[in-house]
């Protein structure tokens, strides 16, 4: 095999940590997709609720496939640690781009834009300092290939089978997931959240699977979604990324989405808005504990934590009510702390 570049994931190990980063890196995006999501009035922003709540499922699913792709290779996936969620404004994890937490608008589609922009034609594999989120998911698949021309597929691919979680656990999407065994498996998990992100290889908008919610179109992928919704139009069939949309137009109603203030800081102790917010962040920290497990061994939590997506859900909304442009801070709390507000909740 001809090594034009040289390979920057040459051990196991290294294939194991930058498999872990690559958790982390899909966790970050989801604070800033939920964020914006909920500040989103149904009734009045229908698409835009649309598209970012289908790009947040997505990510929740290239979450699993990057679970999935360490469990094969040997590795353990971790989630429920205080580092997954450092306060905002944030750099990706060993990465350069900035994310935030803001309120649906001008900024956060920016932001969304640059989190999903294709890698450029020709563009190096990059395992750490990543540009784009395609190189890193480049010099990991160079990291695959040449691991398993060296060692072979059997010593690489080395995690118990048990541990793969597959299946019909995600709804609203196109994209599936599968159980990662072997090169072809692994090479077919990070095609799916490449493409799923930035469009296929051949520099289309789409991502190569159904449009679930409008059967009669193929999906397009999450960099042009967002471009649907700062241009105002839809993509629809011949389109390219030089044309641009030139379908029917879609409008924003920014009077329909919440006044948040961005980055939101912990309240004053006492305070309605802290006690909605710490509330908030004990649901989020339990949820990272459930996909935990769900990624180690028990895959029928994975059901638990959908189920807590939607008590996470009326919580934020309840929280970004409250007077003052509050919001979710998306802070980390630790275990033992989580299990006295169950327990105190439980008492009142």
């Amino acid at each position: 095999m001809n090594h034009e570049r040289p390979v920057r994931i040459g051990t196991l190990g290294s294939l194991r940590e930058h498999l872990q980063w690559a958790i982390e890196l899909e966790h970050a995006t989801l604070p800033p997709y939920l964020t914006a999501l909920y500040s989103l009035d149904p009734e009045r922003n229908p698409v835009a609720v649309e598209v970012v709540s289908g790009v947040f499922v997505e990510e929740m699913l290239h979450l699993a496939l990057a679970a999935n792709l360490l469990n094969a290779v040997g590795g353990t996936p971790r989630l429920d640690m205080a580092e997954m969620l450092p306060p905002h404004p944030r750099k990706l994890p060993h990465g350069d781009l900035e994310v935030s937490l803001v309120p649906f608008g001008v900024e956060a589609l920016e932001m969304f834009l640059r989190l999903e922009q294709p890698a450029p034609p020709g563009a190096p594999p990059e395992d750490d300092d990543y540009e784009t989120i395609g190189q890193f998911y480049a010099a990991i698949e160079q990291g695959l290939r040449y691991l398993c021309e060296t060692l072979g597929e059997k010593e690489v691919f080395c995690g118990d089978p048990a541990r793969q979680v597959s299946g019909a656990h995600f709804r609203h999407t196109g994209g599936s997931l599968f159980a990662v065994e072997d090169l072809e498996s692994a090479l077919g998990a990070l095609k799916e959240i490449v493409e799923q992100g930035e469009g296929n290889a051949r520099g289309e908008v789409w991502d190569g699977d159904r449009d679930v919610l409008h059967p009669e179109r193929k999906e397009v992928a999450h960099y042009y979604r967002f471009q649907e919704l700062k241009l105002g139009r839809r993509y629809q069939r011949g389109d390219t990324p030089k044309t641009g949309p030139t379908g029917e137009k879609v409008g924003v109603d920014p009077d329909g989405v919440l006044p948040m203030t961005p980055n939101p800081r912990p309240a004053e102790p006492g305070s309605a808005v802290r006690a909605a917010q710490d509330l908030f962040d004990t649901t989020y920290s339990t949820l990272l504990n459930l996909l935990e497990q769900a990624f180690n061994g028990d895959p029928k939590r994975l059901t638990d934590a959908t189920r807590t997506m939607f008590t996470l859900r009326a919580q934020a909304q309840a929280l970004m009510a409250l007077p003052g442009g509050a919001g979710p801070t998306f802070a980390y709390v630790p275990r033992e702390a989580r299990n006295c507000s169950v327990a105190k909740e439980g008492a009142a």
